[in-house]
């Protein structure tokens, strides 16, 4: 029996868009841990005899710290072999993925990984609006809002000054601070949506300028997991397209 860790990235949401990679790993696993941001239907395709259990985070509330997290992986991969670690998104982007790796590997562990569709471009490409766009944007950041002590991210500060398409994923909870933050740049009419579980059946959004998103969330009850995006971009959705778009140069179009 080999100890092993296979690394999933589920996806943004919707059990469709996880690799197909992904999908034989699940089914060659005989323990899944998975989390919040991972599609439940996944777990169907594990083996009816494997272990699945939950090690998911919500804000404010985990149901494991990543220290017992990383301690499970060694366990369970040593007692019962292969160990598929399902997280959402893709485990590399704000996943703690890496530091799973290297403490599995470190514990002698074979560690595969499959990389995952990240809701940082998907989520956005799910609702029609570009990250980039010729003319429009040419660039894209992607941060999260908040750092390990609770603060506002300063590569925040960096990203309201520029031109680029800003993508902050676990931002919610910031959304007034950011909101303030682009409005004392002088950027308050900045295009800005809002979405709440992205790709899903029960996806929810807003979008509007930057001086009015606070009032939107509230008013449309918008809640965690949300992506925030901030950029020129959000006015080539539909809902802001035919205005936005005559006003582009003739050859963009």
């Amino acid at each position: 029996m080999e100890a092993k860790l296979t690394l999933i990235g589920a996806g943004p949401g919707s059990a469709d868009l996880i690799t197909l990679k992904g999908i034989k790993a699940l089914q060659a696993a005989d323990v899944v841990l998975y989390d919040e941001l991972a599609n439940a239907d996944l777990l169907n395709y594990a083996p009816e005899n494997a272990l699945k259990m939950y090690v998911g985070k919500k804000a404010g509330d985990a149901s494991f710290s990543q220290d017992e997290i990383n301690g499970l992986i060694v366990r369970l991969a040593r007692k019962r072999g292969h160990v598929v670690r399902l997280k959402g998104g893709d485990a590399f982007v704000f996943g703690r993925g890496h530091e799973e790796m290297e403490y599995a590997r470190n514990h002698h562990l074979t560690v595969e990984i499959v990389p995952g569709v990240s809701s940082c471009i998907a989520v956005a490409e799910s609702m029609e609006i570009p990250v980039t766009r010729r003319g429009v944007s040419e660039s894209f950041w992607v941060i999260t809002a908040t750092t390990r002590h609770g603060e506002l991210s300063e590569d925040l500060r960096l990203a309201a000054q520029s031109k680029a398409t800003v993508v902050v994923l676990m931002g919610l909870g910031k959304l007034n601070e950011i909101c303030d933050l682009y409005k004392r740049f002088g950027r308050a009419h900045l295009p800005m949506a809002v979405i709440q579980n992205g790709t899903r059946p029960d996806e929810k959004s807003v979008m509007g300028q930057v001086w009015e998103i606070p009032h939107l969330v509230r008013e449309n009850n918008i809640g965690s997991p949300a992506i925030i995006i901030l950029g020129e971009v959000v006015a080539l959705h539909p809902a802001y397209a035919l205005e936005y778009v005559y006003s582009l140069q003739p050859e963009l179009l």
